[in-house]
């Protein structure tokens, strides 16, 4: 049975296809594009499965999260993070045009406590000048390497390079072709994931993007191969009603893919499935297992970011944030899990 908390948040989310469209539109100032400091409180979530112990969810184990939250008006829709110091310092993005950095606290068991240092910065055009049109700065997607944040945008669909400078951050100095035909993307389902593959692997380390809900003829999600030596469109096998909102690769050149469901009936699922390396090519329908799968019993919102990491004692790490919408049924959350190789 779930609990009365889980059917009444279950509840509240079946209004969110009414309000959240008005509330992000509406958040982001026009204005300075300075970085803006901003106060967040964070309280520890020490339960995955809510009123439930358990910290086992098939091979993914529990470690801790936080729900944040900020009196900063410009504070949430956060799209997307990658850590820059493994677990803890972090750089993102959010769908009403801004980056974020932050730091991640821990305890003295290594879970995570509490945010720090966090910023915003408004995103600005060649002139310097903060961008408001949100459909120009629908941020979804971020990889980072070498000092260069990639990132992928919706409706007006683009992938963009920028050098990473968290004291002020500049217009985009590249654009990348992303190779997927762009009037196969839909306005709002673009490419959400964008991320390295595996230095050592076939691809070299070449920027991967798949979109949210892009399909071809036969009902499968666009995506692309868009550096390295075999540069090419593929596609993901979709899974049921589910959309994918991120993904990262593993060691292993598997890509872990995060995915979301949503309806009015059953409010918001969040899923983990993990795509074969080697599906991953120019032409192929790539598809692989689902790892978990978690509804509104459990502490979940609508989850939009994941990125992938090493602990200091070799553990294989996996974090999780979710977009609140800016609106006031939803909540800013950061969970993280250990996924057990074995």
């Amino acid at each position: 049975m779930k609990s009365k908390r889980g059917g009444l948040r279950q509840t509240l989310f079946a209004a969110i296809a009414l309000l959240s469209g008005v509330a992000s539109a509406a958040a982001g100032s026009a204005g300075s594009s300075a970085v803006e400091p901003v106060e967040v409180s964070a309280r520890p979530i020490a339960e995955f499965h809510i009123s439930h112990a358990d910290k086992q969810f098939g091979p993914l184990e529990f470690v801790g999260g936080l729900e944040m939250t900020s009196p900063t008006r410009d504070f949430g829709a956060l799209s997307a993070f990658r850590f820059l110091k493994a677990g803890s310092d972090f750089i993102g993005v959010a769908d009403t045009g801004f980056w974020f950095f932050g730091t991640v606290v821990r305890d003295a068991d290594n879970r995570p406590s509490g945010i720090q240092n966090f910023r915003m910065q408004q995103m600005v055009n060649e002139a310097g000048r903060a961008i408001d049109e949100k459909w120009e700065v629908d941020a979804e997607g971020l990889a980072v390497k070498d000092g260069v944040a990639t990132v992928g945008f919706e409706r007006d669909h683009h992938v963009a390079q920028f050098k990473i400078d968290p004291a002020d951050m500049k217009a985009s100095f590249k654009q990348l072709d992303f190779l997927v035909p762009a009037r196969e993307l839909r306005q709002n389902r673009g490419f959400e994931t964008v991320t390295h593959a595996n230095a050592n692997g076939q691809h070299e380390g070449g920027l991967v993007v798949v979109s949210e809900k892009s399909l071809d003829k036969a009902g499968n999600i666009y995506a692309a191969i868009i550096e390295g030596p075999h540069k090419g469109v593929f596609t993901v096998k979709r899974n049921g009603d589910f959309d994918i909102t991120d993904g990262a690769f593993l060691p292993d050149g598997d890509l872990l893919l995060l995915e979301r469901s949503f309806s009015m009936a059953r409010g918001v699922k969040m899923r983990l499935r993990r795509i074969y390396g080697e599906s991953v090519e120019k032409g192929a329908v790539a598809d692989g297992p689902v790892l978990l799968e978690a509804d509104m019993g459990y502490q979940i919102d609508n989850m939009e970011g994941l990125d992938v990491w090493t602990r200091n004692d070799g553990a294989l790490m996996v974090s999780l944030i979710s977009d609140d919408n800016h609106s006031i049924l939803q909540r800013n959350l950061y969970l993280e899990f250990i996924l057990h190789q074995d």
